[in-house]
């Protein structure tokens, strides 16, 4: 069984058109024209367990909405999809605490605090064993190379660093499938080879 399946995964937006001028509103209030946007027409593919792919394709092509299609933040409009056996958009919490999702415009860290501490709050929001945690952030920083900002501001990281704790806080609940999007080149190579 694939761990993620796509099957004519389409999401379709529609969005009011509104004339210009006062007379554009009040026409509006009688009857309204909609303007459909296809954020993803048909997209279908399969990912086998510990496959690692790229998804790749140009801005607006759709990449991000399948991906909130698959962590089940969008429903789609139509087509189906498995995670891991799930039905995302379901957001059933045994998905949930397997899955993980990185996205850049997306903060799982507290921009007010140190990373480690910000780390340790979702250690505890979560539920999460300290023995455990401590172990896989120990290891997750000294992979990605981070152990020397784990005192510092999240707001005051580059944007790289930033990234890296964010992918550090996405795995402390170590999901079953992992992957992730716009690492240095050494730092793929030490993900690929790593444990965690």
């Amino acid at each position: 069984m694939p761990a993620i399946e796509a099957s004519g995964l389409t999401k379709i937006y529609r969005t009011y058109r509104k004339e210009r001028g006062l007379w554009g509103s009040i026409k509006g209030l009688i009857k309204r024209r909609y303007q459909e946007t296809r954020a993803a027409d048909e997209v279908s593919f399969q990912i086998e367990q510990g496959e690692f792919v790229g998804f790749l394709g140009p801005n607006g092509a759709g990449k991000t909405t399948v991906l909130k299609m698959l962590s089940g933040l969008l429903n789609p409009t139509s087509g189906d999809a498995r995670v891991l056996g799930f039905i995302p958009w379901e957001r059933r919490n045994e998905m949930k605490r397997q899955f993980s999702l990185v996205m850049g415009q997306k903060n799982a860290l507290w921009w007010d605090l140190p990373a480690q501490e910000s780390l340790e709050l979702n250690r505890a929001i979560y539920g999460i064993d300290r023995t455990r945690f401590e172990k896989v952030v120990d290891g997750l920083s000294e992979l990605l190379e981070v152990q020397d900002k784990m005192n510092v501001m999240v707001r005051e990281l580059s944007l790289g660093e930033r990234m890296k704790m964010e992918l550090i806080s996405a795995l402390i609940h170590e999901p079953r499938e992992n992957g992730s999007a716009s690492f240095y080149v050494f730092t793929t190579r030490n993900i690929a080879s790593s444990p965690y």
